[in-house]
């Protein structure tokens, strides 16, 4: 009877810890927006200390330091003996499009339209990710998840194309409008999916912990260059402003690290089909977060793009149920192999 009670009571431990993640994940892109808005109240010098790219700049180097903490041992002889030339390229793209390109993406894509749109349109990533995964890794999935992913585009390309925001670009006699954040968001999703699976065709053997450690580390360093190059060189000048980083401690804490410790701890004893239900109640979440703390109130295109995306959504759960993947997971694979099973942006 007590290992009985006790089963239960950890089953709703893992659950509780589980949704909790996906509600911070899911405040990210909100919270992101926010607290640059409250850094251009407080202006330095007439420059706004919590630009999006010094959030993403100090952020990194929040994560950098979570990660180090948790996933130190694995900078060892043993693991840079392993890598082969072709791991370091590998790890060198996959670094630069997914800690530097996709991140930097977003960003923009915050600064040029809203959340809600991001959050719509960063869902171009599973569909095109399982497109390529098709095509690269000969992965065989059932119709539900194919029609899944196709009703998941059409709802992305809805939300892109109908007027939502101030988007600048008309076409097809102003039926039809695109604008400069949501391609931003469309490349970032794009972006994100070619560096997702270059990295499970070429770098499964790698430890995670040490993956992630250097896609951080070598991305920071790409978009810090890159930003430098193409902003100028006082562009970073209030990168390490006290105001911006206590900012940042509260916001690394909460967000990347609080998400991240509830996301490990959710997983220990959650099977494949509640972290599937999960994952797929995100964009909804993130959209109600952006409801909440900025006041956006979606529009009628993304409302119908939102609706097609779910029901897309749903389509792919379905599939994911009947594949026969919903069993317990905590017991094959370590919290750490899950940590990118999260979909979405989580802060990093």
């Amino acid at each position: 009877m007590k290992t009985r009670k006790r089963n239960i009571f950890s089953r709703v431990s893992s659950s509780f810890y589980l949704w909790t993640a996906i509600l911070i994940f899911a405040a990210a892109n909100a919270v992101t927006r926010k607290i640059t808005e409250i850094g251009s109240q407080h202006l330095v010098d007439g420059r706004n200390p919590i630009s999006l790219c010094n959030v993403l700049f100090v952020g990194n180097l929040c994560a950098l330091a979570m990660m180090l903490l948790i996933f130190g041992r694995e900078l060892n002889q043993r693991t840079l003996r392993q890598l082969t030339r072709g791991d370091w390229i590998s790890l060198g793209v996959i670094a630069i499009l997914s800690g530097a390109l996709g991140p930097g993406l977003i960003f923009g894509a915050l600064d040029n339209t809203t959340v809600t749109n991001v959050v719509l349109i960063g869902r171009l990533e599973p569909p095109l990710t399982l497109a390529l995964s098709i095509w690269l890794l000969g992965v065989r999935v059932n119709t539900w998840t194919i029609a899944g992913a196709i009703v998941s585009f059409a709802g992305v390309a809805i939300t892109s194309f109908l007027p939502s925001s101030n988007q600048a670009v008309a076409l097809m006699g102003g039926l039809f409008h695109l604008g400069n954040g949501e391609l931003m968001a469309a490349a970032g999703a794009v972006v994100l999916a070619v560096a997702t699976v270059i990295s499970k065709l070429r770098l499964q053997h790698i430890p995670l912990g040490f993956f992630n450690i250097f896609r951080t580390a070598l991305g920071t360093v790409v978009f810090f260059f890159l930003a430098q190059l193409l902003y100028g060189t006082q562009h970073f000048h209030d990168a390490f402003s006290p105001y911006l980083w206590q900012w940042m401690l509260l916001y690394g804490a909460v967000i990347v690290v609080t998400g991240q410790l509830c996301w490990f701890a959710g997983l220990r004893g959650s099977t494949s089909a509640q972290i599937s239900l999960a994952n797929s109640f995100n964009p909804i979440a993130a959209i109600v977060m952006a409801y909440l703390i900025l006041g956006e109130v979606p529009t009628a295109a993304q409302y119908m793009g939102g609706s097609i995306i779910l029901i897309g959504i749903v389509l792919s759960l379905i599939g994911n149920l009947r594949s026969g993947r919903a069993m317990q997971i905590s017991a094959q694979i370590s919290p750490a192999k899950q940590m990118g099973s999260a979909s979405g942006f989580m802060g990093i």
